[in-house]
């Protein structure tokens, strides 16, 4: 079995935090070194018998790393020096830094975990691709602009490092399963998809589809919010095929987080329900119906994490993948359909064709992102 020395950067809620302490809402400063940290039960354990199934109990980027075979924790990186002591005494791991890029050209690891804020997520999966690694895996939002995220996706692409960015619902192995009832034609000629909104910062349609959109409308958009953030909240619509055939994306308030109707059934995943499969049978008169069958395993169920986002990229490396179900290309994707929505929705529902032209328009995120 390979073993991959691997490195987090950022030891925030998602790096380190999650795992051992329940989360305050405390106000900072992105900028800030010193942030806001509760008190940690350093030494937690985890046990399945905390969360009977087949899920994963951790969360967090750090302990996803740490409790891999295939992976060795060797170091970390975060500006508040509270954290780094706490990381240190959880695993025994003494290469801390208070600067990304000296950990990276330092230790060079093979697999990096990119926690930190989104403004610097872009230049620290370049830079960590630059010092040698082979497989990367960021928390969401993956960017801010769709520049950055271009330059995330070429970077990893052109030096053949499978990217993940967000351990977010699509991550989870029951998202495969339903690909694979796609691919097999389990619901026929996928006619559209539909989901409650394009959020690129956690979305599961662009999974099922494998090109840009060839045009958006929506409407319905508010202005940034008090929170900083400025993702679209309204209702549209996307032309999924520049030749006028496949799929039309409908994004609507009420739909579930994504929903694949077919010629011959459907398939839809919430949160809380899991994934609901419809399939064409034949009834004992011979006449066709659709009815509602049993989801075939691993059915969706929280709670989830790192674990999975990690399982992706290490599964690109040993063949077995050719690209992470919430990779950087398809999260870029539905980046440029959000920021498409917004511009149209601001144009009164005018038409915008894609791929966009303006390559500095992004979004805003909540200000702890």
């Amino acid at each position: 079995m390979a073993k991959y020395r691997a490195a987090v950067i950022g030891l925030g809620w998602m790096g380190l935090l999650y795992d051992l302490a329940k989360r305050v809402s405390d106000r900072f400063e992105i900028g800030d070194v010193d942030r806001p940290t509760p008190s940690l039960d350093i030494h937690r354990r985890f046990h399945h018998h905390d969360h009977p199934g087949e899920e994963g109990n951790p969360t967090s980027y750090s302990e996803a790393l740490w409790a891999r075979p295939e992976t060795e924790l060797v170091a970390a990186a975060d500006r508040d020096g509270k954290r780094l002591k706490a990381f240190s005494e959880r695993y025994g791991i003494q290469q801390v830094y208070t600067s990304a890029e000296e950990m990276l050209r330092a230790e060079r690891p093979e697999v990096v975990a990119v926690c930190t804020n989104t403004a610097t997520r872009a230049d620290l999966t370049c830079l960590a691709v630059e010092c040698g690694a082979r497989a990367i895996f960021t928390e969401k939002p993956m960017a801010h602009t769709l520049a950055e995220a271009d330059r995330m996706v070429e970077t990893c692409r052109s030096a053949g490092v499978p990217l993940s960015c967000g351990c977010i619902t699509t991550t989870h192995p029951s998202f495969a399963r339903a690909r694979e009832i796609v691919d097999g034609g389990g619901i026929g000629e996928i006619l559209s998809i539909e989901s409650a909104g394009p959020g690129a910062q956690h979305q599961n349609w662009s999974y099922f589809l494998d090109h840009l959109p060839a045009w958006v409308v929506g409407a319905g958009d508010e202005p940034r919010r008090d929170s900083g953030s400025d993702e679209f909240t309204g209702q549209g619509m996307a032309w999924g095929a520049e030749t006028g055939n496949g799929p039309v994306l409908h994004f609507r308030k009420g739909a579930p987080g994504v929903r694949l109707s077919g010629s011959k059934g459907e398939l839809s995943f919430g949160f809380g329900a899991g994934w609901r499969l419809q399939q064409e049978v034949e009834t004992a008169d011979g006449v066709p119906a659709v009815v509602e069958v049993p989801w075939p395993k691993p059915q969706f169920n929280v709670p989830y994490g790192a674990i999975y986002s990690l399982d992706d990229i290490l599964s690109c490396l040993a063949g077995d993948l050719d690209e992470p179900k919430n990779s950087g290309r398809r999260v870029a994707i539905a980046m440029e359909v959000e920021v498409a929505l917004k511009l149209s929705a601001a144009k009164g529902g005018e038409r915008v064709g894609l791929p966009l032209a303006d390559r500095g328009l992004g979004l805003n995120y909540d200000w702890f992102r």
